[in-house]
């Protein structure tokens, strides 16, 4: 079709895309429901539990689908593998309701383990490989796991901590480098063999263990800036409505440009996702590693995200997909040897966790023609994305996270709850049957955080006329110099708005008499350079003076980020106090 024939985008608006989406019969048909006393928008034809999506994967047997360096299993190879780990948790005692704790990085065994855990009504608890020994301690004892598994790395981190978890009674060591004399360890491949080894399993049916759509199903750890984490308690619904959402939003994107959404079509090209965020995030749970194990999708693994490898991975493996953080799109389109490589399999770059400079879909429409550029905002307590902005939405209004999926509700009010007027900025509030119900043993958070349905996200937003949402900061990160309020984050995307700048995060300096001012940490991008003055220079033409950064740091390296992607600002202020600085 020519530029000439196309019709104008937008051919209708969000509401009229849902409403044409939503109707009766239909795999995105919404209806109005009841979840724990809460009414909500529901969608009437979601398949009720894990299992039925596990269930699917089945139609996509033969095909890869995870890598690992040089391993390789089918989706029926990971399918027979978690079953047996599901009888074999059965046989160690674990009734429906019992927590489970994975901690391992991103591993074949990871997903394996997941759905064994799943499968024999468990409730799955991934910890974060990250944490510490003392940090992992507590989250066992705090979920009060019975069974945990995880790999050697994380097991001599744990290995001292174990006699402190007495609920604790027995612990999977994937990949040992040797034997292990605790007998409260046993070895993971002792169960399910390694790798390459799953395709030549004979076919196991998974346990018959009662599930419905609102059980407990796993338990999330927030990456929360103060205290300890919160564990948020996910269902069944809340990730199945996730993933419905990601595809409503994927359908939304053909309806606003006129044309008709394609037909699910099991016969199509296979989809290849290069994973770079953790497993133990939503993000990489939910919309990526439980979606791909439906539709037959391969997901290929890297130790650690590195883009030197991830280019010829792409090229070697048709990569269709990849993303995580606007710093990886970054790296890669950024990279010296970007040209090297075949990439013309790429269809999807995607991101969240960060700000996007608005250059960056131009930036990806110009490298990958054929791709669609998408970003998102999401937390724990959403299971993942629940605002999403994909293709033309994307591309005309960079800087908004998008607008909710047909079954979800956003709302910007002040500080006594009550709605504001679009355009004003307020905390936004999410409803839909993604929200979780709440933290684990934890009340007094649960009250504090979700009301009547609605979750209290701790974002300071704004809304358009059309109902796409702009994110302004986290409100208690925002800076307050002489009476005024400084939004980092629109800081931080003036300075992504520079072509030299790759990487940036705005964090308060002290002041006398000011309280703080705005000091910028900028990492500059491969063969770039910038100046102090001509950064500030840049900011001054965007924004008011008093929100431009007394002074631009320059760091050599990408900025400290935490496992979900994201700049942890607590630790660069730590960085920043050393002498050096």
């Amino acid at each position: 079709m020519t530029d000439a024939a196309k019709p104008a985008f937008p051919a209708m608006s969000i509401a009229q895309a849902h409403a044409l989406l939503g109707q009766p019969g239909t795999m995105f048909e919404v209806t109005e429901g009841e979840v724990r006393g809460v009414r909500m928008k529901l969608y009437k034809n979601a398949p009720p539990t894990l299992r039925e999506i596990y269930a699917a994967g089945a139609l996509f047997g033969a095909r890869d689908h995870v890598v690992f360096e040089n391993e390789r299993a089918s989706v029926n190879g990971v399918r027979n593998a978690a079953a047996k780990f599901a009888h074999q948790l059965i046989a160690d005692g674990v009734k429906p309701g019992d927590r489970v704790a994975i901690i391992m990085r991103n591993l074949p065994e990871w997903p394996v383990v997941f759905w064994g855990g799943v499968l024999a009504g468990a409730i799955v608890t991934p910890l974060n490989a990250w944490w510490t020994g003392p940090e992992l301690e507590y989250g066992l004892k705090n979920s009060g796991t019975s069974i945990a598994i995880v790999d050697a790395e994380r097991y001599e981190r744990l290995r001292e901590h174990i006699d402190n978890c007495p609920e604790l009674r027995k612990i999977y060591v994937g990949r040992a480098r040797e034997e292990i004399a605790d007998p409260r360890v046993a070895l993971l491949e002792s169960v399910i063999g390694v790798t390459n080894e799953w395709n030549a399993l004979s076919p196991v049916t998974p346990p018959d263990v009662p599930l419905q759509a609102d059980d407990d199903v796993t338990i999330f750890y927030t990456s929360g800036t103060t205290g300890n984490p919160k564990g948020a308690v996910i269902s069944h619904r809340n990730i199945i409505s996730n993933m419905l959402n990601g595809a409503a939003a994927q359908a939304r994107a053909f309806l606003r440009r006129g044309e008709a959404p394609p037909q699910p079509d099991p016969t199509a090209p296979q989809k290849s996702f290069l994973i770079s965020v953790p497993f133990f995030h939503a993000t990489g749970c939910f919309a990526i590693m439980i979606p791909a194990l439906m539709s037959g999708n391969k997901l290929v693994m890297q130790r650690r995200w590195d883009a030197d490898q991830a280019l010829p991975l792409i090229e070697r493996e048709r990569i269709t997909h990849f993303g995580g953080v606007p710093t990886i799109a970054w790296q890669v389109l950024e990279h010296p040897k970007v040209d090297e490589y075949d990439l013309s399999s790429v269809e999807g770059v995607s991101y969240g966790g960060a700000p996007a400079a608005p250059e960056l879909v131009k930036r990806i429409k110009a490298r990958f023609p054929s791709a669609t550029a998408g970003q998102g905002w999401g937390m724990t307590e959403t299971s993942a994305t629940a605002i999403s902005n994909a293709g033309e939405d994307y591309e005309r209004k960079p800087a908004s996270c998008g607008v909710p999926a047909p079954s979800g509700e956003a709302k910007i009010v002040d500080d006594k709850g009550a709605e504001l007027p679009r355009g004003e900025v307020g905390e936004l509030w999410y409803k839909g049957p993604i929200v979780v119900r709440g933290y684990w043993q934890n009340e007094k958070a649960t009250a504090e955080t979700f009301v009547d349905g609605w979750v209290k996200t701790g974002d300071l937003a704004k809304m358009d006329d059309e109902g796409f949402v702009y994110i302004v900061d986290r409100a208690k990160d925002m800076l307050i110099r002489g009476g005024e309020n400084i939004y980092c984050v629109e800081v931080e995307n003036a300075l992504y708005d520079h072509p030299a700048v790759m990487d940036a995060a705005v964090i308060g300096k002290p002041h006398q008499t000011l309280g703080e001012e705005p000091l910028a940490v900028v990492h500059l991008k491969p063969e770039m350079k910038a100046t102090s003055d001509e950064l500030r220079h840049h900011v001054a033409q965007k924004l008011a003076a008093f929100k431009v950064p007394v002074e631009v740091i320059f760091w050599p390296e990408t900025l400290p980020r935490n496992a979900n992607g994201k700049i942890v600002k607590k630790d660069l202020k730590k960085q920043l106090e050393q002498p050096e600085f």
